[in-house]
């Protein structure tokens, strides 16, 4: 017996269930607002520059073809290649925790129903914990490739 889907229709798209594009793009403000204005995401904002108006337009176009939209960020800037843009930043599982608790608060402040927000925060967290790089905190595939 499958289990049943999060979204409320499992015919949408995961950005149609947010509520489109303008709820996306509300997403990725209050992403970046409490990544900015929030003490305790120091260490994730340390990684970004002063200006966030880049990295908000970067996320906002990959995240609307992550959740089935429009491929954004492919058309404007091409392959994601997420992990390889990624090496240039220490990433841990600090900073990935980190980066999983703004979206976790934007979703919330969004919202969402629960089971689509733990959806989404589990397919965030897949992703996000490919993106760790630093030395002895890495991924366990990655773990397992290298023959650890």
């Amino acid at each position: 017996m499958s289990e049943p889907s999060p979204l409320p229709n499992p015919e949408l798209t995961p950005l149609q269930a947010i509520g489109g594009d303008s709820a996306l793009r509300l997403l990725v403000q209050h992403f970046y607002d409490h990544m900015d204005l929030d003490p305790e995401y120091a260490v994730i904002r340390a990684l970004h520059p002063p200006t966030l108006d880049s990295a908000r337009d970067k996320l906002y176009c990959f995240l609307s073809g992550w959740m089935g939209g429009p491929p954004l960020y492919v058309e404007k800037y091409g392959n994601p290649m997420l992990r390889a843009r990624h090496l240039p930043f220490a990433i841990g599982s600090h900073e990935r925790d980190q980066w999983l608790a703004c979206m976790d608060r934007a979703m919330r402040d969004l919202g969402l129903a629960e089971p689509l927000r733990q959806s989404l925060y589990n397919a965030f967290h897949s992703t996000a914990d490919w993106m760790r790089n630093k030395p002895g905190d890495l991924p366990e595939a990655i773990t397992r490739l290298h023959g650890g």
